[in-house]
Formats: structure tokens, sequence, C-alpha cells
């Protein structure tokens, strides 16, 4: 990998390839504001990036500052390897990366018009007009303007005026709205799993009692929600949440669940200095809790080669009297 510190390249176009690039790829001059980057493998770059077009035709590639796009970002579908935005990603139009058999990972925000990704982990939140997952996770939050189109996602929540769905999908918080009906496709389903225990199977043990995943059913478990601001203005919404039969919840100590470490480490990522892991009930410690290893537990919830047990609801009299007593 040759390391670069100073790029002496053409306006229209600067590509890379066995590069470290030690300082940032920004326009000095009003010509640079045209200059696409093309990113051909195995590049690493430190600085900021702002580019017309950012194309990837291959990984590896890791962004270790803040990208913006004045056009589009996209990822070419074959490409190979991971890629890896440690801050934040914007553009003023789309973000395209749809890909076949590699990985992105997206360790901060998203921000764009319009937004396609497959086989993609993010870290932060998403927010756009247009949202289409598929076969994604989201550990914070999806809004659109516009629509949101899930397959096969895990998402912390969303919020968006239309949801369309299919698929096996996962909510990682209490409650997602949208401003019309969700529409889902047959065979398309939902499950929250604020009461599972991530930590558990993160480490590879048994789940805890009073714990697992919720059945969601977009009909029976959504209400018509009021939401009003300082301005006294009104905003009639959907509300989709399993708080109102989750009487079980009192029981369980959301601390121990232990599934806050898992989602802050991963959210915060570069910019935490020490690395940790969980503690076993042997003393033992798992895997380092770092994206490289939380990416790849959460697919595994997706593909189902790590299965949620179903919560059970049903609650013993001496248990409530345990609790309140």
């Amino acid at each position: 990998m040759k390391e670069v510190t100073e790029l002496r390249i053409g306006d229209n176009i600067v590509g890379l390839q066995d590069n470290l690039v030690k300082t940032s790829i920004l326009p000095k001059v009003s010509g640079e504001l045209d200059r696409d980057v093309n990113i051909q493998g195995n590049v690493i770059i430190e600085g900021a990036v702002f580019g017309r077009n950012i194309i990837i035709d291959q990984g590896p590639a890791e962004f270790r500052g803040a990208v913006y796009a004045h056009r589009e970002l996209h990822i070419k579908n074959d490409a190979r390897g991971n890629i890896r935005f440690d801050k934040a990603v914007a553009s003023n139009d789309s973000i395209v990366a749809l890909l076949v058999s590699g990985l992105c990972v997206f360790g901060a925000d998203i921000n764009c018009g319009s937004l396609k990704l497959k086989n993609c982990f993010v870290s932060g939140s998403i927010f756009a007009g247009e949202i289409q997952l598929e076969n994604c996770v989201v550990l914070g939050g999806c809004f659109a303007t516009k629509s949101l189109t899930l397959h096969n996602v895990i998402a912390g929540t969303f919020n968006a005026p239309e949801v369309n769905a299919g698929g096996i999908n996962y909510l990682l918080y209490p409650t997602a709205f949208s401003v019309e009906p969700m529409a889902a496709l047959p065979g398309a389903e939902f499950y929250n799993i604020t009461l599972a225990d991530l930590g558990a199977l993160f480490k590879g043990e048994p789940e805890k009692t009073n714990t697992g995943k919720i059945r969601l059913d977009i009909n029976s478990d959504s209400q018509r929600t009021v939401l009003v601001d300082e301005a006294d203005t009104r905003l009639l919404l959907n509300s989709y949440s399993v708080a109102g039969r989750v009487l079980v919840s009192d029981l369980i100590d959301f601390e121990k669940l232990e599934n806050h470490f898992l989602i802050v480490s991963a959210s915060l990522g570069s910019q935490i200095i020490k690395t940790y892991s969980l503690q076993k009930e042997d003393g033992g410690k798992s895997e380092d809790l770092t994206i490289e290893n939380i990416a790849p537990f959460f697919f595994k919830i997706l593909s189902g080669s790590i299965q949620i047990r179903e919560i059970d609801g049903s609650i013993s009299f001496e248990d409530l009297k345990q609790k309140y007593q």
C-alpha cells in the first residue's frame, strides 16, 4: 500500500488503488467541485472526502473521516472485501450499495435524498427522503420523509409517511410509526426484540427467563396516535407497539440483559478508546464488543442461525407477589 500525503491529480477524477491517503480529499478551488472520486480497492483514507460522485469498485476500503457526495455515492454490486465508513456519510442526491456478497459498514448516521442498501450494517440512524433496505441492520432509526421499504431488516425504530414490508423484520425499540397504515407483503413478519436477551446470545449462553422476541401483528398491535408539538401542531400517526401487552417486562432487569452494551459499543465504534467485553457466568469473557464482532452477530439473527425464543407471556401470581410486595 503506497502512502499518499499530497494529492497531485487532475481535476476530473481521483483514482485510488493500493493507497493509504494521509490527507483529506476536499476541493480547494471551484473547478474541483466537479471532481469524482473512484476507489478501486485496498484503500484507506484518513481525512474527509468530498466528490461530485464517489464510486467504489472494489474493497477493502476504509474512510476514517466524513464523506459527502454532491450527486451520488455508489458501491458496485459485485464489490468484494469489507467497506467501512467510520464517520457520517451524506449525499445531496443518492447513496446506493446493493451488495451481492460483500459487506458495507456505516459507523455513523446517513443523510441523503434517496437510499438503497443491501447487506449493510448501520451503527447510527438514517435520514432520507426514500429508504429501501434489504438484509440490513440499522441500530438507530430509519426516518424517511417520503417512503420506507423493509425486507429482512433489523432496525431500532422507524418513522415514515409510507412503510412497505416483506420478509422477516425485527425492531430493537418498543415502538415505530407511520402516517399511512403499513403495507405488508404476504408472509411478512415483524418481531419486537426489546425484551430479548441479546447479551446472553452474544456470549453463547442460555437466555434468561421471561425474555425473548414478541410477534408484532401490524393490524392488532397498531393504533392511531396524535402527536402535538409546542406550536400546537397536530400530527396523526399509526404507532406499532407491543408495550400495551407486555406485563412481563415489569419482571425483567434490563441492566442484566446487557443489550445496551451491544448497541452503544457498535454506535460509538472508533470513538471508544478501550475495547470492552461481556462477562460470562463462568467468569470468562465474551468476544470483544467491536463492530467486527457485533455486526456478524446481528446478521446471524437476521439469517436465523441464531434463534431468539418467543417470550412466555404467562406470569405466575407468586412472581407478581414477590415483585410488588
